[in-house]
């Protein structure tokens, strides 16, 4: 075991699977001789040389559709998008290409491809390099889409993104890229994708998060503790498929539900997991379902950065209100 931030995890994940199956490729811009704008690759090109390990142009559409190509010739491309905002001019090729590729041939053509994606605000960047727009890839059939809050989990899930035979959307919290070490496992290992992680365990409410707001509710919940309220916090990991057995087991539970994500409020995946509560979980709620959410408006400027991403005092207020209610 070696302690690692999410971002060595990253790093090492992809080392891993190029050591042990020869048909993964890296390949981005930046991800060679610079190891990546994040040093999420870094030491991979030196090792591993520029035929596994592709530095590609400035063109995400480019970098998808190569991607796309090479899981059809039964290789394993890693591709990284340096920011999430960056991955618009790719969207034509992952939906129509990537995500319907197995379907429409019967599944006689491979679609084992990862696309990385570092997102999410508290860096102080740019606007356009800070969108939490997971729910459109979500929406997607014949996509998965994954995010982890831990190094350990960062290794492991991105390991079964690899292994996946569908096209996997692997999302990176910026925010939590150097925030946390742990101790992480050597090796090849796997976080099975559609597996939540029971952060912390409670019975007066039910916390669900995922990325960089798990540690947000996961504060939030330990400052209730303090004054006898336990909170189930849930990580969701995986954005879909979704763990419903882990989400409707503790909502039977607490009774109480508080949803919290970076993403705009209007139709962000905190909505798709309101529905699945009502539909099998509607009469143990004790309080109406609440949202935690950023705002629906583009990413504000790094000025009013802290306004608009959701943070321990508004995830508190939530749960204050929702312990009040009758």
């Amino acid at each position: 075991m070696r302690q690692l931030t999410l971002v060595q995890a990253v790093c090492d994940g992809l080392r891993v699977a190029l050591e042990q199956d020869p048909r993964v490729i890296v390949l981005g811009e930046d991800v060679g001789r610079n190891g990546g704008v994040f040093r999420a690759t870094e030491g991979l090109w030196e090792d591993f040389g520029d035929g596994r390990v592709i530095d590609t142009p400035l063109a995400e559409a480019g970098i998808v559709g190569t991607s796309i190509g090479m899981a059809v010739n039964g290789l394993k491309p890693v591709a990284e998008i340096q920011f999430m905002s960056f991955i618009y001019p790719g969207i034509e090729q992952i939906i129509t290409h990537a995500a319907r590729l197995r379907t429409r041939t019967q599944g006689s053509h491979p679609a084992s491809l990862v696309i990385r994606a570092p997102y999410g605000g508290g860096i102080r960047a740019p606007e356009l390099h800070c969108d939490s727009t997971e729910s459109i890839f979500v929406h997607i059939p014949g996509l998965k889409v994954v995010t982890p809050a831990t190094p350990s989990d960062a290794k492991g899930l991105l390991l079964a993104a690899i292994n996946d035979p569908d096209p996997v959307i692997y999302l990176e919290p910026m925010k939590l890229y150097r925030s946390v070490r742990e101790q992480v496992p050597e090796g090849w290992y796997e976080v099975p994708l559609g597996k939540a992680r029971k952060v912390r365990e409670g019975e007066e409410l039910t916390l669900i998060a995922w990325g960089a707001m798990v540690p947000v509710a996961e504060k939030a919940a330990g400052q209730w503790e303090n004054q006898g309220v336990t909170c189930d916090v849930i990580d969701l990991r995986s954005l879909y498929p979704l763990d419903e057995e882990t989400i409707i087991e503790s909502v039977k539970k607490t009774g109480r539900v508080i949803i919290v994500h970076e993403a705009p409020k209007t139709a962000g995946l905190g909505a798709e997991l309101t529905a699945l509560i009502n539909e099998h979980a509607f009469l143990y709620l004790e309080a109406p379902i609440t949202r935690v959410t950023g705002y629906d408006v583009p990413v504000p400027m790094f000025a009013l950065e802290d306004e608009f991403r959701p943070d321990v005092k508004r995830v508190s207020q939530a749960i204050e209100r929702l312990l009040a209610f009758e």
